[in-house]
């Protein structure tokens, strides 16, 4: 650590003491060349003359006294600053002086001690050297007894030595037999020509059967690779030569291999003992094909990457089966023991730093992209059982809705959980792979979403019922029924997503993983796509309108220009349409209920009899007006035209109710659109005829039933009158002889159509 530079002060108080403790006279011979100026007034060869000559050019009389004071000060601070450093100082000597005569009592009875101490050691060293002389004539007896002793033991060895190995083999201790040949063969080969001859014939004739045994131990199949190694071993030691047995050794580590290979059905079966006995088999068998080959490195490293691979493999299939993270997890902690182990063998491999990678781009990212796939296959089929649906089953579509919102919430409320798990977990293969682990997360969720709305952008652009059908969804036609049905689930899901279950999804994972990390990685599915499926959802409810206001047109068409109004009978009842329009709007109201909120709505609905009087006088009114001016006028040209005028001019002042409006996700709207859309359509087809008397009267009893039925319905009855109105306001200008029915007969039919029905 280096030593803060000193400020002025403190160098001129230490080169003070340097010159008082210093030997030289005239100061420190270090003192730095700032003080040795003459105006310095510290230095040694200050001159007051010259320094006060100096101060009286530079400075005037205040200057002088300033100077003055200044110098006061300093000098008294000088003054206890050296105090201070004496007392400091004194204290310092006080200490040192009683530490050096406590040394010095301590040491006058040292000297003592000393001298009594080497008396004692010479003493010792005398004794011993007597000892030493008189035990060195029987110390060489006992030594050359010794080594004539290691050397009788040695020749019972070399005769002991047949029966020895006779025995090894009779217990196949062939290892011990080994060892104990080889240890005798310098003694072999010095004396077994002559002492030892037949010694050494009966000893090799035991190797020699245990040769045998040992290369026949080589060749079997039956042996395991771990024994047939021991064996190779052993033969090496012998001087046998056993390369032409290594690619034999290599296959049956090969086949090895297959065996403790992880299979799904054995990791659920078998306990993960029995794995981690049989894997470390292998290993002692890798162990012992190393010693036997010791230039085998890159063969069974290779071998090795192989085991890593297929267990990798093996996992991704297992995971198809729709695993859950602690399977995954416990068949990870499988592999990684796995690799351990052999990078304890095969340390320059580096299998450990492969499985890592391996695990992190196979299993995991796998397992992300298998979890969201049967994510979306499980949307699907709720989804789409809506095609599969009765046609009195009301509550399907209610079901297949909350079923899905249910499924998408849960299944990636249920997936963070278990990447977190994943995480969380502590196996150290995954431990490095965090931050990618969190990118395959990230781009999980937005590929999920992306092609869940890809999808249901395709499925909005369709304008029929073929291709569904030809994917077998759908039988039949049944399929067109509950068709609309699928496209409204569809619009309400779309919606469901985009203002509830990305916002919601995004919020959970930035709870489920470090603040740190939705920094770094950001939003988890973007708002772009969030706004995508606001405008898919748009789609799909426009396109559930188009299509139902399309089936009620063709029922209007097909009413409008099949009869000839011009000789229509008189009305005797309420026409057969009406109740297939009536109907229509209820399997609509039924299908809108179950699926969309209430809404907020614009007008109430009045009593039913007092809506039904008021209903017959409106229906009423303009007609009357128009026959009274008609009979005044003659049913003149002049006075036709005079009438519409007045009529159109008259609707200028009334309440506009517009037909285009923008749809929103409620009942209320959604009912209200197909209503006024329909009977826009009804408008239009009755402007399309010319009508008799009793046509028109036709037109206006339908359209004088539909009011109660469609007021309940759609609840906004100020719509519903002035729609009706228009209809029949255009029946009667497109009618021969516009005279309405009476009230009492138009009363009169529709109770009779009503106690019908």
């Amino acid at each position: 650590m280096e030593t803060p530079p000193l400020d002025d002060k403190a160098k001129r108080m230490r080169d003070l003491l340097s010159s008082f403790y210093s030997p030289h006279p005239s100061g420190s011979p270090n003192m730095s060349s700032k003080y040795t100026s003459s105006d310095d007034i510290n230095s040694s060869s200050f001159q007051s003359d010259h320094y006060m000559n100096v101060m009286v050019h530079e400075f005037n009389l205040e200057g002088l006294l300033h100077k003055h004071v200044d110098m006061v000060t300093e000098i008294k601070n000088l003054d206890t600053d050296l105090q201070m450093l004496v007392y400091e100082n004194y204290n310092k000597f006080i200490c040192a002086t009683d530490s050096i005569k406590r040394m010095k009592s301590n040491i006058i009875g040292m000297e003592g001690e000393m001298e009594q101490l080497l008396d004692k050691i010479m003493f010792v060293q005398s004794r011993s050297d007597n000892v030493n002389t008189s035990l060195s004539e029987n110390r060489e007896h006992i030594e050359k007894l010794n080594k004539k002793c290691n050397l009788l033991r040695k020749i019972q060895f070399i005769y002991d030595l047949p029966d020895r190995l006779g025995k090894c083999i009779k217990v196949e201790a062939y290892a011990d037999a080994v060892k104990m040949y080889t240890g005798s063969m310098p003694i072999f080969k010095t004396y077994g020509d002559s002492s030892f001859q037949d010694c050494k014939q009966a000893s090799d004739e035991a190797i020699s059967i245990i040769v045998k045994n040992l290369q026949e131990k080589l060749l079997s199949d039956s042996e395991s690779t771990q024994v047939r190694a021991e064996a190779a071993i052993l033969l090496k030691k012998l001087d046998i030569p056993v390369d032409n047995l290594k690619a034999n050794l290599l296959e049956k580590l090969e086949h090895f291999l297959i065996d403790i290979q992880l299979i799904p059905e054995v990791v659920e079966i078998v306990s993960p003992s029995s794995h981690e006995v049989a894997f470390h088999e292998f290993v002692e068998a890798v162990r012992a094909f190393q010693n036997i080959f010791p230039d085998s490195e890159m063969q069974l490293v290779k071998l090795g990457l192989d085991l890593v691979n297929k267990n990798f493999l093996i996992v991704e299939e297992y995971m198809k089966t729709r695993i859950s993270a602690e399977d995954l997890l416990g068949v990870l902690r499988v592999i990684w023991n796995d690799v351990l182990q052999m990078d304890e063998v095969l340390q320059e491999s580096s299998l450990s730093d492969h499985s890592l990678e391996v695990a992190a781009k196979v299993s995991i990212k796998s397992f992300v992209n298998i979890t969201f796939s049967y994510l979306m296959q499980d949307i699907s089929d709720f989804v789409l059982n809506v095609l599969k649906r009765d046609e009195g089953d009301h509550h399907s579509l209610k079901d297949a809705l909350n079923a899905s919102t249910k499924t998408l919430l849960q299944g990636s409320k249920k997936f963070m959980v278990d990447v977190c798990k994943i995480l969380d977990d502590g196996v150290e293969i995954l431990n490095k792979s965090r931050d990618l682990i969190i990118d395959w997360v990230k781009e999980g969720f937005q590929d999920f979403f992306r092609q869940l709305c890809l999808q249901f952008q395709l499925f909005a652009g369709r304008n029929d019922f073929a291709v569904i059908q030809n994917q077998s969804l759908i039988e039949g036609s049944q399929g067109d029924k509950a068709f609309p049905g699928l496209v409204l689930v569809l619009a309400k899901l779309s919606a469901f997503i985009e203002q509830s279950a990305i916002p919601k999804i995004n919020k959970e994972l930035a709870a489920s993983f470090s603040c740190s990390s939705v920094r770094k990685h950001g939003l988890f599915v973007s708002e772009g796509i969030s706004q995508k499926f606001g405008t898919v959802g748009e789609s799909f409810l426009h396109k559930y309108i188009k299509m139902r206001t399309q089936r009620i047109s063709l029922i209007l068409k097909k009413r409008f220009t099949t009869p000839n109004w011009v000789k229509h009978k008189e009305p005797r009842e309420v026409h057969m349409f009406v109740d297939l329009f009536l109907q229509e709007l209820k399997v609509i109201g039924n299908e809108v209920n179950e699926t969309l909120p209430k809404g907020m709505q614009k007008h109430q609905r009045a009593d039913s009899a007092c809506s039904s009087n008021l209903s017959l006088s409106r229906s009423n009114s303009i007609p009357d007006e128009m026959l009274s001016r008609s009979n005044s006028r003659s049913n003149t040209q002049k006075g036709r035209n005079q009438q519409y005028f007045e009529t159109h001019l008259a609707k200028l002042f009334k309440q506009k109710v517009e037909i285009f409006t923008k749809v929103e996700y409620t009942q209320t709207s959604v009912l209200m659109t197909m209503a006024k859309l329909c009977l826009k359509s009804l408008q239009e087809f009755v402007r399309l005829q010319t009508f008799n008397r009793s046509g028109f009267q036709q037109i206006q009893l339908d359209i004088q039933f539909l009011r109660t039925p469609l007021k309940e319905i759609v609840q906004d009855e100020a719509t519903i009158d002035f729609l009706l109105d228009e209809v029949n306001v255009s029946a009667a200008e497109r009618c021969l002889d516009p005279i309405t029915l009476e009230l009492p007969i138009l009363d009169k039919l529709i109770r009779a159509k009503l106690t019908k029905t």
